[in-house]
């Protein structure tokens, strides 16, 4: 006979309730030898009966399994009949083969099999195969059987909750696998520059969210840099996240740069995006070979943070910017030059960073509270990783806890020695800031 599909409910039977238990016995001739205890017996110390439902065969227990049956007994000396196929001579091929079907047909229902007395072996096969106990015969009384049934019930909702437990933990494995490989590897070699990142999803439980950022050096030995944040989260932000970030890196090495850059990668995100209403905000940069001269572009984006020996931390400018990706059609992203000079850090972030509160209040870190949170690390000699790891965990503190928006922050530095005396650059006016969006 062919096996009817498997239930859809993804749980187990019912656990038992007020009520007692309902036990479906399937046996392949009702007048044969099966003789089930009394109801009475089977009710045990508490007083609840356990009620019986019997089918000759599976077509008849599947009409028979509704959801308020707990537990189903398989006579397996009728189970070639049960099946509606006649014996094998042996037996016991279609005696399992039935049991295998009964398990298709219920795969969230606890299963006995009954044996012969002393069928000791037929009962270990049983229990490989996937019923979830045993009984002989000779131990078909109602007590015994109430709490087999109890028992396997019971042993049945902990094997589903086990591997449903293992189930989601090697989905997070596997999720946790691709995130990382869809982090990005910096390629800077050759480039004399030092390369620090914290990166930290606002999601539960996540390893990518909507912010995004990657580093390439050129053939021609210009460093480029970008970071970028895409509005809203969860999966469908942190995926459009890489597509822009690989769509960057690909557009980079393809010689774009600036506003062709922009405008190509806005076209990336108008195709890419499940709503319309959905936008990113991305600053990059891109750094001359001898690294003393760079290119800033900005679409609604934070400024970066240039340290330069002998100054206190400031921000880049923010004329001449651009709105954010995806709102405007038709949009201009100019890009701006500034001279770096011989030895400096720049920090770019995303305003995960900057929008974390201050204290019980309603006040918000901002940009001047960043500039003076990095600039009094550096007065206690922080550099790189540690640096970011130390602002990071003061503007967590600072919030009173975990932050909820995606953060990511990026450090290069130039230089191996703590800033000294020097100019501040010069930067070339401009017209009026466009101010970063807010995510």
């Amino acid at each position: 006979m062919s096996v009817p599909a498997p239930r859809a409910p993804e749980q187990a039977a019912a656990p038992a309730s007020d009520a007692g238990l309902t036990l479906l016995v399937i046996e392949g001739d009702p007048a044969g030898p099966l003789s089930m205890p009394d109801i009475t017996e089977m009710s045990g110390a508490e007083g609840k009966p356990v009620r019986i439902r019997t089918a000759r065969n599976l077509t008849e227990a599947e009409r028979l399994l509704t959801d308020d049956v707990h537990c189903i007994l398989l006579d397996l000396a009728d189970a070639g009949a049960a099946a509606g196929t006649p014996g094998s001579g042996a037996g016991r091929p279609d005696e399992l083969e039935t049991l295998r079907r009964v398990l298709q047909l219920a795969p969230h229902h606890a299963v006995l099999a009954l044996t012969a007395e002393a069928d000791t072996d037929r009962a270990a096969e049983a229990v490989r195969v996937g019923a979830q106990d045993y009984l002989s015969r000779d131990e078909l009384d109602g007590r015994v059987l109430s709490r087999a049934i109890r028992y396997a019930v019971e042993r049945k909702r902990a094997d589903l909750a086990q591997r449903q437990l293992t189930e989601s933990r090697l989905r997070a494995q596997e999720n946790a696998r691709l995130e990382r490989g869809l982090l990005p590897t910096p390629l800077l070699a050759g480039s004399g520059l030092r390369f620090a990142a914290r990166y930290r999803p606002g999601r539960s439980r996540a390893l990518l969210g909507g912010d995004f950022y990657d580093m390439v050096r050129t053939p021609d030995g210009t460093v480029h840099a970008m970071i970028g944040d895409v509005s809203g989260h969860g999966p469908d932000e942190a995926a459009l996240g890489v597509e822009l970030r690989i769509a960057w890196r690909a557009l980079t090495f393809a010689g774009l740069c600036g506003d062709e850059l922009l405008a190509t990668l806005q076209q990336v995100l108008e195709h890419e995006r499940a709503d319309d209403e959905t936008f990113a905000t991305l600053c990059a940069v891109d750094i001359s070979a001898d690294g003393r001269r760079a290119g800033l572009s900005l679409a609604g984006h934070p400024a970066p943070l240039l340290v330069r020996p002998g100054a206190a931390p400031h921000l880049l400018p923010q004329e001449d910017g651009g709105p954010a990706l995806g709102l405007l059609r038709r949009a201009r992203w100019p890009r701006r030059q500034v001279e770096l000079g011989g030895l400096w850090s720049l920090l770019m972030y995303t305003d995960g960073l900057i929008e974390g509160r201050v204290g019980a209040g309603t006040r918000r870190l901002g940009q001047e509270g960043m500039i003076e949170l990095i600039g009094r690390r550096l007065a206690e000699g922080l550099r790189g990783q540690e640096l970011l790891d130390a602002a990071v965990a003061e503007v967590q503190d600072l919030n009173g806890g975990e932050l909820t928006d995606d953060l990511a922050v990026l450090l290069l530095d130039r230089g191996g020695r703590a800033p000294a005396e020097g100019d501040r650059p010069h930067w070339p006016a401009g017209r009026a800031a466009v101010p970063p969006v807010r995510m």
